[in-house]
């Protein structure tokens, strides 16, 4: 094996590289090897995935719901409207919309491989997946938890997702425990993808893909800010810790048009395992109350009124839940309890015995499909859910694109559906497409160059079944990019030994320095990687509107964390790697630092807080309908290091009066 630091490098040309493992790739990869063989052509095919597919992406552990299933009761148009109320009204309806007409496939397709999904019989009682019934495909009745999931038994969701995928793509193009971390622009066309390097971790092998379309599906952002859970709880997370911004920071360095990067999702989850609370607000019918027994929603709906229409929806958006509960707890009436207690006894009432005990063990097996973390601690704090109720905490910002949030790349939409084909705005730097639409579904401003799942903005609520939904759109558009530019040869903008010296300069630092002190993690000359992020997580917690300051932040603030975030990327010049880990871990950080940039000039460019309760300008605490009803998008000069922000205009393909009840509440 070649020597740490001097890496044997392996070259591939391929048409078509796919980045990630979660449920978006996993999708491309599944629908694939269809468009090919109808094509004709005959087009290789590589993923490549940082960790390993069985267990990859924020499917890892399970899931106890799909979330966007639309079933027959519902439309598109519906679904659409949903999305943009539960983001404050600015998304891109075409996305939704093609998503939503596309999703219920994927569904379809998951049970047919083996998913468990609940049903109910034909008196309306309900039954877990193991119970089989007639498929959903067939007309079978889904136990639905809300208006847009549907139950399912999900501890292996993500293993036979993956199945499915490894099956029709075949093993022999699968690349396991490899990192990209640079996507590479084209030599004579440089707003063209060809290429992307990235390194193993498991051998010392550096890898360089050439190729013709890239999908950059490697999900969305975690542990920029300050996690709530510290010390011994290091590492516990809502959203999976491995997601480390790498989709928007290498699709900005390759020129891509950003979207929206100001969006965060501030779960509200059970404190410290954030376990989910979806099912016990819709399926269980649970309340949160503050310490005192109050229910806040109902308390403090007046705030409501404030944020029209957005609070006046039968369904207020998000954050703006949680800037009812963030009432409660600055003004000294927490801790929040989510009232499992009232909500068990109250069910008792009225379903069948046999009901009452699947409900109860489904209260475990909630935690159990998909964050056991938090049964540790149900078990450790003597936590019966029909006797003890449990505490409710917002977490720390996480940046992302397919669950709650709707930051990420602007991406090209479906041409039939009436999106704009013009902009409106001024500002719009003059080589970006015009409109919503550009050639290819699915395609960021960067030609070749591919997204899915968190990596698309502007079109939150995806979730799983939807990023699998995604991945599959984009596998059809990646088949007729590849026809429609069946001449082009990919030639790479850097030389190959430039790259590998960029992927490698960790290790170098390392060698380099490691005898000058006696203890290696001690050292004028290099930081640690882990050091490194304790200063990032610090200084977006406390200046960038983290848990510190209750979410709040201000221009002045903003001023010293882009000071801070400049001699953050000074110092990350000296991040060592002792080891393949510390190499993943300093590259993590790198695109980190990049996202953390991109989220910061976002919320300094929009002069208003869209999101109350996911965060406040606290020099700007509005809604500012009449001059910030828009999108804000950018893109980044990697030689120059530059951001540039810009208004882009939004406009609605719905109807979104539905959403709205007459007369406000």
């Amino acid at each position: 094996m070649a020597e740490f630091g001097n890496p044997e490098v392996i070259e591939e040309d391929v048409d078509i590289l796919l980045i990630g493992g979660g449920m978006a790739c996993c999708g491309t990869a599944f629908e694939l090897p269809r468009w090919i063989e109808a094509s004709g052509a005959n087009l290789k095919v590589r993923l490549v995935d940082k960790a390993a597919m069985d267990r990859s992406g924020a499917v890892a552990q399970g899931l106890s719901a799909i979330n966007t299933y639309i079933g027959p009761e519902q439309d598109p148009a519906d679904y659409a409207r949903m999305v943009s109320n539960d983001l404050m009204g600015i998304t891109r309806d075409d996305l939704a919309y093609d998503l939503g007409r596309h999703v219920d496939e994927s569904v379809h397709l998951f049970e047919e491989w083996g998913l468990p999904i609940w049903k109910t019989d034909e008196n309306g009682e309900r039954f877990d997946g193991s119970k089989g019934m007639t498929s959903l495909k067939d007309g079978g009745k889904p136990v639905r938890s809300g208006k847009w999931q549907i139950m399912i038994n999900g501890e292996s969701y993500k293993w036979i997702v993956a199945e499915a995928a490894k099956k029709a793509l075949g093993i022999e193009n699968i690349s396991e425990r490899v990192f990209i971390v640079k996507l590479i622009n084209d030599k004579n066309d440089p707003s063209k993808i060809a290429g992307a390097v990235g390194f193993s971790t498991r051998d010392n092998t550096v890898h360089v893909y050439r190729a013709k379309a890239i999908l950059l599906a490697a999900g969305g952002c975690v542990n920029i800010f300050r996690p709530r859970s510290v010390g011994e709880g290091t590492g516990r997370a809502w959203y999976p810790v491995w997601n480390a911004g790498s989709t928007y920071s290498m699709a900005a360095e390759a020129g891509a048009e950003l979207t929206l990067m100001e969006n965060r999702f501030v779960p509200t989850r059970f404190k410290d395992g954030y376990g989910p609370v979806g099912a016990w607000f819709l399926l269980f019918k649970s309340k949160a109350t503050n310490a005192y027994g109050e229910a806040y929603m109902e308390k403090n709906k007046a705030m409501l009124d404030d944020y029209p229409p957005y609070g006046h929806a039968a369904v207020p958006a998000s954050c703006l839940r949680n800037h009812l509960m963030l009432k409660e707890m600055k003004e000294g009436r927490g801790p929040i309890w989510m009232d499992t207690v009232t909500a068990l006894a109250n069910l008792a009432q009225t379903l069948s015995p046999r009901e009452v005990k699947h409900l109860e063990a489904e209260a475990w097996e909630d935690f159990l499909d998909m964050c056991v973390g938090q049964c540790g601690i149900w078990v450790g704090e003597n936590i019966e859910p029909e006797k003890k109720n449990s505490e409710l905490m917002p977490t720390e910002p996480y940046l992302l694109g397919s669950h709650s949030g709707c930051c990420g790349i602007w991406t090209s939409g479906p041409t039939d559906v009436g999106a704009p084909t013009t902009e409106t705005e001024a500002g719009v730097p003059a080589h970006l497409p015009q409109g919503w639409n550009w050639g290819y579904r699915g395609m960021t401003t960067v030609n070749g160059l591919f997204t899915a799942g968190d990596g698309v903005g502007a079109s939150g609520h995806k979730f799983s079944s939807g990023s699998h939904a995604e991945g599959r759109m984009c596998a059809k558009s990646m088949v007729k990019y590849c026809l429609d530019n069946a001449d082009y040869t990919p030639e790479l903008d850097t030389p190959v030994e430039e790259l590998v010296a960029a992927i490698i300069k960790p290790a170098k630092n390392f060698l380099e320095h490691k005898d000058y002190t006696t203890a290696i993690d001690v050292n004028p000359n290099y930081i640690t990687p882990k050091m490194l992020q304790f200063r990032l997580q610090k200084i977006m917690d406390e200046y960038v509107a983290g848990v510190a300051t209750y979410y709040n932040t201000n221009a002045e603030m903003m001023k010293v964390a882009g000071e801070k975030l400049d001699m953050l990327k000074e110092d990350a010049e000296k991040m060592r790697a002792k080891d393949l880990h510390e190499l993943l871990r300093a590259w993590e950080n790198y695109h980190r630092i990049l996202t953390a940039e991109a989220h910061l000039k976002h919320i300094e460019f929009r002069e208003e807080s869209r999101y109350p309760g996911f965060y406040y300008r606290t020099d700007k605490n509005f809604v500012d309908e009449e001059n910030w009803h828009c999108f804000v998008n950018s893109i980044y000069d990697k030689n120059t290091k530059k951001w540039t922000c810009f208004k882009r205009a939004h406009v609605d393909l719905v109807d979104k009066s539905k959403l709205f009840k007459a007369g406000g509440h």
